[in-house]
């Protein structure tokens, strides 16, 4: 089967190329592809923001149809739909008993278990997915079933994008009715970040980004404002008097645009951190201005919650017509141009793309 493989970290090409699945066995799931999404967080894996070993096959946002199980899964079977999860919740963990299973590490232990093979060279997917390929094996407990009436192209989108933004404003900020919210960074989990806003009954919604298409696609998503960074200061002036926001969302993972929101948000007010940064990167504050402005800040991995739980809530909110899943999708491309899907990231030309595989 057809795979894309990123060869040295750095590189900016993708070679699509004939690999094989490897690692098939008990506790496992081969699962044959049909939609990935292409998320900013494979860029940072390939450009080495994100440390991950290479060779490697990209791609972590992904939905497809279980193949074949290993002994000892029963939660799925053969012809189930499927969202490839790349950090799933193992259950057994100490974070998954005291009720954080989004921060179970389990996930990790998964690049011990490469699912591909070059010739002689064994690769692993990318956080132990590797969406980018035809078809990938996975460990059991990361292929969590979703309805069949959602698209598999929606389902790949919840697989990591969707979740990480709706996710932050309802299981971690817990957005309240009525209150005032900015948003800096409008990508997939930006914009997400709007929707999650507006499904929780914002009042205010203030949408942040210097590219001007992203800020008009914001306001069709639910935003009430949307600016360029160097008009955040104005708009909180004639919004809030200078008081500033009841929530501040930091999407991009950059000191600055974390001083941003932290700036933004009033005293006693939230600032909820979704970006991820280097690990070289680290944000100046003063401790005696976050002890006297009381300000809370509130990292959000991965939605905040069960994942489970959130894909749950997500399908029912996409149901129900609160929530647009569908326009999110700008582009498609298919495996053989997975190249021109991380142009149109790197650009900005798109929201986000998704691959068709499948």
């Amino acid at each position: 089967m057809r795979a894309a493989v990123l060869h040295r970290t750095g590189d900016k090409t993708l070679e699509v190329k004939e690999l094989a699945t490897t690692s098939f066995g008990p506790g496992r799931v081969r699962v044959k592809v049909h939609k990935a999404g292409l998320c900013r967080s494979d860029l940072s894996a390939m450009n080495g923001v994100f440390p991950h070993p290479a060779p490697f096959v990209p791609g972590h946002e992904g939905a497809g149809e279980v193949v074949e199980c290993g002994e000892g899964v029963t939660h799925v079977k053969p012809g189930d739909r499927v969202i490839i999860c790349w950090m799933p919740p193992c259950d057994e963990c100490p974070a998954c008993k005291a009720g954080d299973s989004h921060l179970c590490r389990s996930g990790y232990a998964n690049l011990a278990k490469p699912g591909f093979q070059d010739g002689e060279t064994i690769l692993p997917g990318m956080f132990g997915a590797g969406t980018f390929a035809e078809e990938t094996v996975i460990a059991g407990y990361a292929a969590i079933p979703v309805p069949n009436d959602v698209p598999y192209e929606i389902a790949a989108l919840m697989g990591c994008g969707v979740t990480t933004g709706i996710g932050a404003a309802l299981n971690t900020a817990k957005v309240r009715p009525g209150s005032s919210v900015v948003v800096i960074g409008l990508g997939g989990v930006g914009i997400s970040i709007v929707q999650g806003a507006k499904v929780a009954g914002a009042a205010r919604i203030v949408a942040v980004d210097p590219t001007a298409n992203r800020r008009e696609l914001a306001l069709k998503f639910g935003a009430t404002d949307a600016v360029a960074a160097e008009d955040l200061d104005p708009v909180k002036q004639r919004l809030t008097s200078g008081f500033g926001f009841d929530y501040a969302f930091e999407a991009v993972g950059r000191p600055v645009t974390f001083r941003a929101a932290y700036d933004a948000a009033r005293p006693g007010g939230t600032v909820c951190l979704v970006g991820v940064g280097a690990r070289t990167e680290a944000p100046e504050l003063s401790m005696l201005k976050m002890v006297s402005s009381e300000k809370k800040i509130l990292p959000s991995f991965y939605g905040g919650g069960d994942v489970r739980r959130t894909f749950g809530t997500i399908i029912d909110l996409w149901r129900a017509g609160r929530i647009d899943l569908d326009s999110m999708i700008t582009h498609h491309v298919p495996l053989a141009d997975v190249n021109e899907a991380v142009r149109q990231m790197e650009t900005g030309e798109a929201l986000r793309t998704v691959i068709d595989i499948a």
